[in-house]
């Protein structure tokens, strides 16, 4: 049985440089990295102080043939893996690796009926971070789903995880819904943006320093597409490509120093639904963020 059934358990990053983006992330995120390879796997994991985070790989040359580019996926924790693979293509999804056990556990790489991408596990090896201590800096703070009709997916991922609606703190736009596993709110669901090919599972990464952050991936090679965005309670947060192409989202506070501009909006909603229209901070700044 696993812990917490239903809740993102595990994350891995496959590349086509794992020691380009060993040492992107270490400078942007902050994480520390252990060998965990195998004889038949080289594998490494990111560290945020003695806690394992998530996993970095290549990226196989059958995936890459196959279309594959380099990309973060988030791991599912299920008490049986096969069984929830069934209910997966019942319910219209597709299954891109069949369970297979792993160095990780027993795993399968999945895909809602949308083809957004995720996977399952059950018996993680990594020590797993508990769900309460998502706040914390190098942590994965929050899940979000860019989906083509995420209405229709809530109810996908219902049936597979027992996910449900959730309430936001302050007002919050329709457009995005948030959701709970377990009790705990852990991401929310959007419409995917136009420029944006297909359905896929963004995460973001805490951080402590959202404007030094964003600093760090320019210098180090990496894109903002958007942000950094502050966000009604002070939290800022922008979304990042590393120079591999994997996109990912960091989350953080702004620093009272901060010299980078900041956007009013993001797409009309923030990463948590929060965002309707800014509160007023003196005169309008140009965004900084590119495309």
């Amino acid at each position: 049985m696993v812990d917490y059934p239903g809740c993102f358990a595990w994350y891995e990053l496959m590349t086509t440089d794992v020691g380009a983006a060993e040492a992107f992330y270490r400078h942007v995120v902050g994480w520390g990295v252990h060998d965990a390879s195998t004889p038949d796997l080289p594998y490494r994991l990111f560290t945020a102080g003695k806690v394992r985070v998530c996993g970095l790989m290549h990226l196989p040359e059958e995936g890459r043939k196959m279309g594959a580019t380099p990309r973060w996926t988030g791991y599912v924790g299920v008490n049986d893996v096969e069984v929830t693979v069934s209910r997966i293509r019942r319910l219209g999804g597709a299954v891109y690796v069949p369970p297979t056990n792993t160095n990780i556990g027993l795993i399968s790489v999945v895909a809602d009926p949308q083809r957004a991408t995720f996977a399952l596990v059950n018996g993680l090896k990594p020590v797993r971070q508990q769900p309460a201590e998502s706040s914390k800096p190098g942590r994965v703070g929050w899940h979000e789903l860019h989906s083509t009709d995420w209405e229709k997916m809530l109810a996908f991922y219902s049936e597979i995880f027992g996910w449900q609606k959730a309430e936001a703190e302050i007002s919050h736009t329709d457009a995005y819904q948030l959701f709970s596993a377990g009790g705990l709110t852990i991401g929310g669901m959007c419409a995917k943006w136009p420029a944006q090919p297909i359905p896929f599972w963004l995460l973001y990464f805490n951080v402590e320093d959202i404007g030094a952050a964003v600093g760090r991936v320019k210098a180090r090679g990496g894109q903002v597409f958007e942000g950094p965005l502050e966000l009604p309670d002070g939290i800022g947060i922008a979304l990042c490509a590393d120079p591999q192409g994997a996109q990912f989202a960091l989350q953080g506070k702004r620093s009272h120093d901060s010299k980078l501009g900041w956007s009013t909006e993001w797409k009309g909603f923030s990463s948590r639904g929060r965002l309707l229209a800014p509160k007023p901070r003196g005169p309008a700044r140009s965004p900084d963020s590119e495309g």
